[in-house]
């Protein structure tokens, strides 16, 4: 088994949040907190230690108390170079990334990704759902994965390539199904945070 103490937790928050107008989308008031500061209340349990990615209002994460990196490219390159800026800075041999826009993960995501990734001895483990047609939804961002992928993700990028699913494809990944789809929920847009 994975002890959750070997897991380092990342928050995804360095995007652009231009379906939110360019705001900082981590720090959106959602129920009187930032919607990054609900993710971080959410995964701390799960996980050893925790760290934020995040690109702009770093003093405003940092208040979180916990580190904070931004990417390394600083043109907002997505998800993957969250992950880069998280593997780079793991000092455990996993890490959990979940995104900064959806406060009501499950409280055992960690737990069931840890345990199919073991048990599969898989590279990665994602959290997929069932979608209301009955397809099933990956969602790659929530993912747990070793921090031995680093020099992988570092070669895929450098081949100028930003495709989540393209690089998780190119490794061993257990796939954990949750019927709680609502749980996966991300706000986008200021609609969605007032839903």
């Amino acid at each position: 088994m994975i002890d959750p103490l070997d897991i380092t937790g990342l928050i995804l928050a360095g995007g652009r949040g231009s379906r939110m107008g360019g705001v900082d989308k981590g720090l959106q008031n959602y129920q009187g907190l930032p919607l990054a500061l609900h993710a971080l209340m959410r995964l701390q349990p799960q996980v050893g230690s925790v760290m934020v990615n995040a690109n702009r209002n770093l003093g405003a994460y940092e208040s979180f108390g916990v580190p904070v990196w931004p990417d390394a490219d600083s043109d907002f390159p997505g998800p993957l170079a969250g992950f880069l800026a998280g593997l780079e800075r793991c000092e455990t041999p996993y890490l959990m990334t979940v995104p900064c826009d959806s406060p009501r993960f499950p409280l055992d995501l960690v737990a069931r990704l840890a345990e199919a990734m073991h048990a599969q001895q898989a590279d990665l483990a994602m959290a997929v759902t069932r979608e209301a047609d009955g397809r099933e939804q990956p969602h790659p961002v929530f993912c747990l994965m070793r921090a031995s992928l680093m020099d992988s993700l570092v070669a895929f990028m450098a081949g100028g390539q930003r495709r989540i699913d393209r690089w998780t494809g190119q490794h061993r990944c257990a796939n954990v199904r949750f019927d709680e789809v609502e749980a996966f929920f991300n706000a986008n847009t200021p609609e969605d945070l007032r839903a």
